[in-house]
């Protein structure tokens, strides 16, 4: 008989002062369509939150414009009182309107508002994580983020965040934050076809700082590969577990993010992201992106 809860895959990795499993959970879509309003399914966005702490889950990821306040409302429901040992990472930068856009919010009334928003949501008195989003729906955009990144850090110097990250960074603008105070990771759009972020992984990966893939698995348009159904084909196993399982492999400083709504999906994505790869199926895989 298999033992439960499956021991989780990648081990652990620390941000600053906090540890946590390499195997997280993003909260994103515990939100309603296209993260707008409240779950089809209250309880069962309740239980999925639960599950995760259960299976050992200590990195979970939330941002209050989820929903907007949706997620983290979920997440204060849940589980609070937290459990020791449990970080949730959230990120400001952007709001949501009427339309279910995402339009940026960076001036630094509006980070400080976010940051409020975010500790009265989750009920904390200090975020342990707080990423500065940047760009905008589109990606990336390159500019200056002295502005914002400094109002996040006097923030971290009052006491209501504990460490800092990006997303939606270029290279350089990730550079630029860490010259202003520390980060302790880089959330990025990266997975198996989209590898532009192929040498600042590495470059973080020798500073000690985490990379946080989001839309590991494509996002809302899933991934599909010939390569990687033949390579999934052989090992029996489901695409989107290979897709998993490969960004362990990548490289130790990243942190995986997989987002459901669904109990029985994040139990498959547990034993996915753990599937065993060869050096003939890393081969494969390695030139789906470089293309």
């Amino acid at each position: 008989m298999s033992a439960y809860p499956p021991p989780l895959p990648g081990g652990t990795w620390t941000m600053g002062d906090l540890t946590v499993t390499r195997f997280g959970y993003g909260a994103m879509q515990l939100a309603g369509p296209w993260v707008m309003g409240p779950p089809a399914d209250h309880d069962g966005a309740i239980a999925v939150l639960r599950e995760a702490v259960d299976l050992g889950i200590t990195h979970i990821d939330t941002s209050d414009a989820y929903g907007p306040h949706i997620t983290n409302r979920l997440i204060r429901e849940a589980l609070h009182p937290y459990p020791e040992g449990l970080h949730v990472v959230t990120k400001v930068g952007a709001r949501r309107d009427a339309q279910g856009g995402w339009p940026t919010a960076r001036r630094p009334e509006e980070l400080r508002r976010q940051v409020e928003e975010n500790l009265e949501s989750l009920g904390r008195e200090t975020l342990d994580l707080v990423n500065l989003r940047l760009g905008d729906a589109q990606g990336p955009q390159a500019g200056s983020i002295a502005e914002a990144f400094e109002t996040l850090v006097d923030l971290q110097k009052q006491g209501v965040i504990r460490h800092l990250g990006v997303s939606n960074a270029t290279a350089e603008q990730v550079t630029e934050a860490q010259g202003i105070a520390p980060i302790v990771c880089v959330q990025n759009m990266y997975n198996l076809a989209h590898r532009g972020d192929d040498e600042l992984i590495d470059r973080l990966a020798a500073e000690g700082v985490a990379y946080v893939p989001f839309f590991p698995l494509g996002g809302f348009s899933p991934l599909q590969s010939s390569v990687l159904s033949a390579v999934a084909a052989r090992l029996g196993a489901a695409p989107m577990s290979v897709a998993l399982a490969w960004l362990l492999h990548r490289s130790p400083n990243i942190l995986l993010i997989p987002g459901t709504s669904s109990v029985a999906h994040l139990r498959e994505n547990v034993v996915g992201a753990g599937l065993p790869l060869s050096d003939e199926d890393l081969a494969a895989l390695e030139g789906i992106g470089r293309g």
